[in-house]
């Protein structure tokens, strides 16, 4: 925790206030939530930064695109467009945001990818392609939509009951909000937790009887992809990591158990990345990113050549019943 985020905590008690009163508005009906007929999953957490939404959402997407119609809804963060906007073939980082563009890069023909701030507006629009099932990502605060089934994320590393609000903390509202959720991951979890560890987890989150808590880890690929070639990680000679998201010390981790030779370039979450950066990236010799960061980079002809991704997958430890449990919902 840095200084000025020390200095900053006579405003919490101010912040846990407004959000705290916010939600009471909408808990006793003075603020309207609107409920749609088709079923909506929302996925979201209580504080600010990565919780690892991006790869829940991708897990989700596998899990009911052969099934059924699936629709995305993101805001479209620091996008360079307004309102809504589906996903095409005209596309990119810019017009509907990295993640957005990401779910559309590895899904499209497969999902309906869409973006708009005003959620309810962007759940009106894609009803006119009559989706079965609609992911809201990164809208559990966002209730003037009521989800039919909220999927809050956390991490293990800095799980919400052991945080406090904005500005000190990371937390976006009090950490009761966490009884809105249907199910509560906690992810980016150490292989092989144990049992009891897992077990004082749940003691301390206290799920009520609606909710169930899961367990996720990720899974980094043995490989990295580039516009036109595969190549084993570990044949690769010196590499520029480049990384533009919330937390980046698992992926440098796990580079490094590897024994792997690079230096890391680290930018803040969602970096727009300027012309000089990208002159600066075009000397390095070969440079490896993240999938979010590749969807903002690849643009640019001077890296193609250069620029690879290392791909991600979510591990849920028993995904059977979490897959079960959403399926449930959505084909009732």
């Amino acid at each position: 925790m840095n200084i000025i985020r020390k200095l900053l905590f006579p405003i919490v008690p101010i912040y846990f206030l407004v959000t705290w009163l916010r939600n009471k508005l909408y808990d006793f009906g003075i603020k309207k939530s609107k409920s749609y007929d088709l079923p909506i999953i929302c996925v979201g957490n209580l504080s600010a930064g990565g919780t690892g939404k991006t790869p829940m959402i991708e897990y989700l997407i596998r899990l009911l695109k052969d099934d059924y119609k699936v629709a995305t809804l993101s805001r479209g963060y620091k996008r360079k467009t307004e309102g809504f906007q589906l996903a095409n073939k005209e596309a990119t980082a810019d017009t509907i945001g990295d993640e957005p563009f990401q779910f559309y890069t590895k899904y499209k023909g497969s999902v309906l990818v869409a973006v708009d701030a005003n959620r309810q507006h962007g759940i009106e629009m894609l009803q006119n392609d009559k989706p079965d099932v609609i992911l809201l990502d990164d809208a559990y605060q966002h209730r003037k939509v009521s989800a039919g089934f909220k999927i809050l994320l956390t991490t293990y590393a800095n799980p919400f009951f052991k945080d406090i609000v904005l500005p000190t903390g990371n937390l976006r509202e009090p950490r009761r909000g966490m009884l809105r959720a249907d199910v509560i991951v906690v992810t980016k979890c150490p292989k092989g937790l144990s049992a009891s560890e897992k077990s004082n987890i749940i003691k301390r989150i206290n799920p009520k009887t609606h909710q169930d808590v899961f367990f996720s880890s990720i899974d980094y690929a043995e490989f990295v992809i580039a516009a036109n070639k595969t190549e084993v990680i570990e044949s690769l000679g010196h590499f520029t990591l480049v990384t533009g998201i919330a937390n980046a010390k698992p992926l440098v981790n796990y580079l490094n158990e590897k024994n792997l030779n690079f230096e890391h370039l680290n930018f803040k979450d969602h970096y727009n990345f300027t012309l000089n950066d990208i002159e600066n990236l075009a000397q390095k010799e070969l440079i490896v990113t993240t999938e979010k960061d590749y969807m903002r980079l690849k643009q640019y002809d001077s890296l193609k050549e250069k620029l690879f991704y290392l791909p991600i997958t979510v591990h849920v430890d028993n995904a059977a019943k979490l897959n079960t449990l959403v399926k449930t919902f959505v084909t009732h």
